[in-house]
């Protein structure tokens, strides 16, 4: 396992059958979502950077103050990402 990760993020899955490298997209994604400012370093730490924005881009979903904080902190650009390209053939209608 990753070292220093807590299972904070990961209330929903047994955390102990991720493999890192199989399910690094999904731990990248619960961590920067949902987990500690801890898990975040350890996660660069183990991954690297440039794996990082690799394979953040392809994540499912981010919520929207961690998809920005994303772009600046890895220097990415919203199309790069798998969800915001999603996001933007599916708009939400606006209910009045």
């Amino acid at each position: 396992m990753i070292p220093n990760l807590t299972n904070t993020a990961f209330w929903d899955v047994d955390f102990n059958k991720l493999d890192p490298e199989r399910n690094a997209v999904f731990i990248m994604e619960k961590v920067f979502n949902y987990g500690l400012w801890e898990d975040q370093l350890a996660i660069v730490k183990y991954y690297g950077i440039e794996k990082i924005k690799e394979d953040i881009v392809k994540g499912a979903y981010y919520k929207k103050k961690v998809f920005n904080f994303l772009c600046v902190i890895f220097e990415l650009q919203p199309e790069e990402f798998t969800c915001y390209m999603r996001r933007q053939s599916h708009p939400q209608h606006w209910n009045y």
